[in-house]
């Protein structure tokens, strides 16, 4: 299991920092790990698991047209 720190995060989904923390705070991103007091990571596992929602909900989006 790795954990992504912010910047992997950001160049993975191609979000905005302030996109992720939004996301996040609806439930609409997997939440973040406290790795130590001052910093924070994501496991790598879930983001990969939210992009590839993404991508299942565009293919479902196009056949129902």
């Amino acid at each position: 299991m790795r954990l992504l720190r912010l910047p992997e995060v950001k160049n993975a989904t191609a979000l905005s920092r302030s996109s992720v923390y939004r996301l996040m705070e609806v439930g609409a991103f997997p939440a973040s790990v406290q790795i130590s007091a001052r910093s924070i990571g994501w496991v790598e596992e879930e983001v990969q698991n939210w992009i590839q929602q993404r991508i299942a909900d565009r293919e479902s989006n196009s056949t129902s047209m």
